[in-house]
């Protein structure tokens, strides 16, 4: 009996000392697979977001540090083949057409605000690009410009009837995206789309000019919001055709355009004045006021709104002034729908550079003080409202879609929100919304940097691993620059 106790101590030992070297070496290394899903063949669609847009342009760097490209090397590990993107041919940004630029150039910080690098862009838009190419990421491109034949179209560049970012590699003067796509065979896809739909509106402060940078999208689908219906029956055919012949994918919703940088860095109240100047400007607005009290006494106006647009100075910060074209039209009377300017108005990013300026050099004359900002500088609270009813109905139908087909989510919009409020702590490093200095975006405000799109990366393999149970692993955020600098090698 003690003969065999002796055996079975020994035995005991053994296993403990087997146990303690398997703890001293450490957790066994998870291997990076594709799970259910097959990255074989990747395709990406989606716009500026997929093509590495930032800093107000498309230029090299920034298209390597695309979200797509980040995962795409991700996938490289898992399975995934060949990735192609239609790179540009420096880090100027820009394109020419006909020997002009028709494009602008990148941003950088000069250390007091952005502004262009020098030099002429190289990327000649008709210097086409061989195929097939798996990053459709389109700058500027609207959910229904990914099934729009001849969308890049050369010839049609040059009167905005086509978008030259995809003339550069479009298969074809009459294909689509969804085709270029498609003849690909893809196994896998992510689909992030419809910001373009909301926000060259939201950018035009609702009248349809756009100031992001993006190539004349007026004319190649205007600056009206989508309907709502209209995006549904795109989207659900968009996705319909990509699983048809059983490739899997990851959609992502919409965040509020109106939460980016490009909408929350000018206050509404950026005018300091003495007491003697706003005592001067409220006699020049004492017409127009008493012309508000004479509408109230006429029954053409309610007090409440002739309150609301009443326009008084006082010595301190001031709210700017506002044509708002959602007041009630006095015009037949002589009395314009001017109003101040509340929380609840955005000032696009542009306006910094703007307000205060003098009109032809008249020191009486000052925009956004004793002249109104006209509403292509201000978003105003009415068309705040109709830009997320509008994100609201789109994201009802991604989230339906990418449900119904089996799809990985990407919660964009849950991520831009905690952005926008507390921000995301990685390591020792912390990223929020704010312009600049918060990490997320570039210096045009509405593009992320590219620490931001390593972020979106992360959240787009996340979401892949709980879907397809794939074990991509996260890039470190900290790798990816904040901001890139005047020279690039």
């Amino acid at each position: 009996m003690i003969k065999n106790f002796k055996w079975l101590l020994l035995i005991s030992l053994t296993f403990a000392a087997c146990n303690n070297e398997d703890d001293n070496a450490g957790p066994v290394e998870v291997p990076i697979t594709s799970g259910t899903a097959s990255f074989s063949k990747y395709v990406a669609l989606g716009d500026s977001f997929a093509a590495g847009y930032s800093d107000g342009a498309l230029f090299k760097k920034g298209q390597e540090n695309s979200y797509v490209n980040i995962l795409s090397q991700q996938f490289a590990l898992a399975g995934g083949g060949e990735f192609k993107t239609p790179y540009t041919n420096d880090n100027i940004g820009g394109l020419l057409l006909g020997g002009n630029v028709i494009a602008t150039n990148r941003l950088y910080f000069n250390g007091s605000g952005p502004v262009q690098v020098s030099g002429t862009p190289t990327t000649v838009v008709t210097n086409k690009v061989a195929g097939p190419i798996n990053n459709l990421g389109i700058p500027g491109a609207k959910s229904f410009h990914l099934v729009a034949p001849g969308y890049g179209n050369v010839a049609g560049v040059a009167s905005g009837a086509a978008n030259p970012y995809f003339a550069r590699f479009a298969s074809a003067s009459g294909t689509t995206v969804l085709a270029d796509a498609l003849t690909q065979a893809p196994t896998f896809f992510s689909l992030w789309i419809g910001g373009n739909d909301v926000l060259t509106y939201a950018t035009s402060g609702g009248i349809g000019v756009d100031r992001t940078g993006n190539f004349n999208p007026a004319t190649y689908g205007s600056n009206d919001i989508t309907d709502p219906t209209v995006f549904a029956n795109v989207y659900t055919g968009l996705v319909n055709a990509l699983t048809a012949n059983g490739a899997k994918g990851v959609v992502a919703n919409l965040p509020y355009v109106t939460t980016l940088p490009y909408f929350t860095t000018v206050p509404y109240n950026p005018v300091p004045l003495t007491a003697a100047v706003a005592a001067q400007l409220n006699g020049g607005y004492a017409a127009y006021n008493g012309g508000l009290q004479a509408m109230v006494t006429n029954g053409l106006l309610t007090a409440a709104e002739a309150t609301r647009r009443t326009v008084k100075f006082a010595a301190g910060a001031n709210a700017v002034v506002i044509v708002d074209s959602y007041l009630t039209n006095l015009s037949a009377f002589g009395v314009p729908s001017f109003r101040q300017a509340t929380k609840e108005d955005l000032l696009v990013l542009t306006s910094r550079t703007f307000i205060g300026t003098l009109v032809g050099g008249n020191a009486a004359a000052v925009n956004g003080v004793s002249v109104p900002l006209a509403d292509n500088w201000v978003l105003s609270k009415a068309e705040v409202a109709e830009v997320k009813v509008a994100t609201d109905a789109y994201n009802v139908t991604i989230k339906a879609v990418a449900d119904a087909k089996g799809l990985a989510f990407v919660d964009a919009k849950a991520t831009m929100a905690q952005l926008s409020s507390s921000g995301i702590r990685f390591g020792n490093f912390h990223i929020t919304a704010a312009y600049v200095t918060g990490g997320a975006f570039s210096l045009d405000g509405v593009h992320p940097s590219a620490r931001g799109y390593a972020l979106i990366a992360n959240l787009f393999a996340n979401s892949i691993n709980a879907k397809y149970t794939a074990t991509l692993r996260p890039v470190d955020l900290g790798l990816y620059p904040i901001q890139y600098p005047a020279s690039i090698q």
